[in-house]
Parts: C-alpha cells; sequence; structure tokens
C-alpha cells in the first residue's frame, strides 16, 4: 500500500478531542486508550514504530547525500 492510500485509511480512523487544558488532555488520551482493545493499541505502537524506522531511514539517506556532496 503507497503512501497516499495509508495517508487516507489513517484520516478514516482519527479521533479527535480539542482539550480545554493539559488535565482535560491527559483525562482524555487515558479514556481514549482506555476504550481501545489490546490488538488496537498493539497495531497503533508498531504503526509509531515503523513511522520512526522511516523517519530514521530518510535522515540517514539525507546525511549520505550530503556527505557524498562535501
Amino acid at each position: 500500500m503507497g503512501i497516499k492510500a495509508r495517508a487516507a485509511e489513517r484520516r478514516k480512523r482519527i479521533v479527535a478531542h480539542r482539550a480545554k487544558n493539559f488535565r482535560d488532555a491527559e483525562r482524555w488520551d487515558l479514556d481514549f486508550w482506555q476504550s481501545q482493545t489490546s490488538e488496537q493499541r498493539l497495531s497503533a505502537l508498531v504503526a509509531i514504530h515503523c513511522d520512526i524506522a522511516k523517519v530514521e531511514e530518510g535522515r540517514s539517506r539525507s546525511a549520505r547525500r550530503k556527505k557524498r556532496k562535501s
């Protein structure tokens, strides 16, 4: 699945909340994650790890390109 398709799928699943303050944000966040199944929480964690790996890979490529140019 390409990045555009993944982004479209992610937008369909986004749940948002506009917090009034930090306490409200923390309460909403806790309620949200506690309402998710174990599988949903694990899936979110795996997605975050995959995104971080992609960012790190992009940074490494960028650093190698800069090194070659100098």
